[in-house]
């Protein structure tokens, strides 16, 4: 397995230009419809989290500013990042998500429920196409174009980062728009998605892998194995 820490003639991403990054993200109002989802669900608590405090707002990337695996979801789920305030996190998707990251070694612990919990990730980094919680988990095409600056921005401040790892025909999507709109030129025939799906744009290898939905990880469609197998190719292809 290759390592994530070989020396890399590059600068590592400044963190304070990430953190002003994520203060915008976390300040956006573009999309109506999101805005109020979003603030509706923070109201409206599922009862297992009745007496929590919900974020409600944004939700950031998060990982290591030096990370060369960048970890593409769809977007925070509404009693998920929406309540927690970091993706992937106090949800099964996430549960799912930070085990593999955990025995691929980019993680240091194999769950995590809330920010601040001491998880923190290796040579990696996780962040989603959308950044509000969408109704039904389906952004529309404005929503998603609306939040593609902000995955554009990051990758440009992530300047390690040499594999991308879209979790979903959704987040493989995004990443291809995303790195066309930096300017990078985007193979044709178009890589289609799948899971295992390699793709080569720029600088950038892509791994693509099913999400991590109970949708398909309670169908057996997407097994730890096979998210571990995936991710395993992306440190290797990483460095």
């Amino acid at each position: 397995m290759g390592s994530l820490t070989s020396p890399y003639d590059r600068r590592v991403a400044d963190p304070r230009a990430l953190r002003a990054l994520h203060e915008e993200v976390e300040a956006c109002r573009r999309c109506p419809r999101l805005v109020a989802w979003r603030e509706r669900a923070a109201r409206e608590r599922r009862a297992a989290f009745r007496d929590e405090e919900y974020w409600g707002r944004p939700v950031a990337g998060f990982g290591d500013p030096a990370a060369r695996v960048v970890v593409v979801g769809l977007a925070p789920a509404a009693h998920g990042g929406n309540r927690t305030g970091r993706i992937f996190t106090g949800d099964r998707s996430g549960d799912f998500l930070f085990a593999a990251l955990h025995r691929a070694g980019l993680a240091n612990r194999a769950e995590s429920v809330r920010r601040g919990d001491g998880l923190a990730l290796r040579g990696a980094y996780v962040t989603a196409a959308v950044r509000c919680a969408p109704p039904a988990n389906r952004p529309t095409p404005q929503e998603r174009e609306a939040c593609l600056p902000f995955f554009v921005r990051e990758l440009a401040l992530l300047d390690r980062a040499r594999v991308l790892v879209p979790l979903g025909a959704f987040a493989w999507e995004a990443t291809l728009r995303a790195l066309a709109a930096a300017g990078h030129t985007v193979p044709r025939p178009r890589p289609r998605f799948g899971h295992g799906a390699e793709a080569r744009v720029g600088p950038y290898a892509l791994v693509g892998s099913f999400h991590p939905s109970q949708q398909n990880t309670f169908t057996g469609r997407l097994t730890p194995s096979m998210l571990d197998a995936a991710l395993r190719r992306a440190v290797d292809l990483a460095g």
